[in-house]
Formats: structure tokens, sequence, C-alpha cells
């Protein structure tokens, strides 16, 4: 289970303390999926990254399973982030000079496997219909197979809980529509837990559970 409680998060300024955050707590258990929208600039992004280890919170706590990853130290840290939580990005932040399957077994390169990731890493990459791509480089893909392997690299260590900031934002209205079926298919396949941050509207709409984010709050919709 992922719980937030009392969330805030403050950032110093020229002109005194600048607050994004305020006061947030939610509850989400396993095969759980919620959007997040809200004007740009509203701190979307720096909740996301608070969920994922990446921000530590002004105040309040952020548990995955009873675990706060911010009473780790560094080393452990980094450990958890990389089995627990996955993490798709508007940006595919792919490797160049990696192929498909190189890429998507980046996360296995700094973490203790039992092997078995190497045999995932195909079928996940055929199940997101990329089977004759897997020695291509990025450069010979399109913008919607990009981010294809983004969502099958961010799913190779089986993480409990898949982090999404505008995982279609840079893509055409088909190319979105695939990665978003895919999304949802191996999410209930897998059942992570799924936080989504989008400015789409009808993407957000298909989600169970909807938040709203404004004026430092969130709120169900």
């Amino acid at each position: 289970m992922l719980k937030v409680e009392n969330v805030s998060k403050e950032y110093p300024a020229p002109r005194g303390t600048l607050r994004i955050l305020s006061d947030i707590s939610f509850s989400l258990g396993r095969g759980d999926a919620v959007s997040i929208m809200g004007p740009s600039g509203s701190g979307k992004s720096t909740l996301l990254y608070i969920l994922g280890a990446l921000e530590p919170p002004t105040s309040g706590t952020v548990t995955l399973d009873d675990r706060n990853p911010f009473q780790l130290k560094a080393r452990p840290l980094a450990e958890f982030r990389n089995k627990e939580i996955g993490f798709i990005f508007q940006d595919h932040c792919l490797l160049p000079q990696c192929s498909v399957i190189e890429n998507v077994l980046t996360p296995t390169l700094v973490s203790e496997t039992n092997g078995t990731e190497a045999e995932r890493a195909p079928a996940l990459l055929e199940q997101v219909g990329l089977r004759d791509r897997l020695d291509h480089r990025p450069a010979e893909l399109s913008g919607g197979e990009k981010q294809r392997v983004a969502l099958a690299r961010a799913l190779i260590m089986k993480p409990q809980l898949l982090l999404c900031d505008e995982p279609t934002g840079n893509l055409d209205q088909r190319s979105a529509e695939v990665v978003a079926d895919l999304l949802f298919e191996l999410h209930r396949r897998q059942e992570t837990i799924l936080v989504m941050v989008t400015h789409n509207a009808e993407l957000a709409g298909r989600f169970p559970r909807r938040f709203q984010l404004r004026d430092q709050h969130l709120s169900e919709v």
C-alpha cells in the first residue's frame, strides 16, 4: 500500500518561503490507479517526485508497504527506487547508444537480480508490440515506439508503484491512445499501483480514481 500522510512541500525564495503542496493525504492499494490533473505550475510533478522518493517532503510522510524511503541512507534508497518504483516521463529518456532490449534491461545493471529479467524483457517487448525491434536503436523508432520501450523498462523490475508524468504528452493522438491502452493493460497484469500526472482530460477520465491539484491542495473528484 502507498500511504501519503499530511505531506507539504516548501522551497526557499527571495521573498520568503514558497509553499507548493499543503497537507496532502491519500492511500492507494495494490492494483489501484489514479490520475492527477491541475494547472501548470500547481505542483503535480513535485508531488510525483515525492512519491517516487526523488524529492523529500518538507513535512509529512510517504510510505510504501510501511517503508519510509526517506529514512534510508543513499545506497538503500537508490535500491528501493530501483526495485519498488517504475518511472515513465514525457521524454522517453532512452540511451541512444543502446538497443531496445538493452534499454529495457538498464535497471538490472545496478541491482542484484535473480536473472529472470533477461528472460522477461523480450516477453515485455512483445506485449508492447516491439518483438521485431529488439536490436534497433532509439533513433530507428517512432515517438510512440520509444515510449513503449520506456513502459517496458519501467516494468522490468516488477515495481509496486508505477509513476507516469505526462507519458503521452509528446505523442500524436493515435500513438497516445496505443501507449495508454498498453499502460492500462500491463498495469492490470502486474497489479501495480499506478499514478499518472496528465493534462489530458480524456485520458484522466479513464482512471477509476481522479484527483485535482489546485492551490496547494489535492482533492478527489
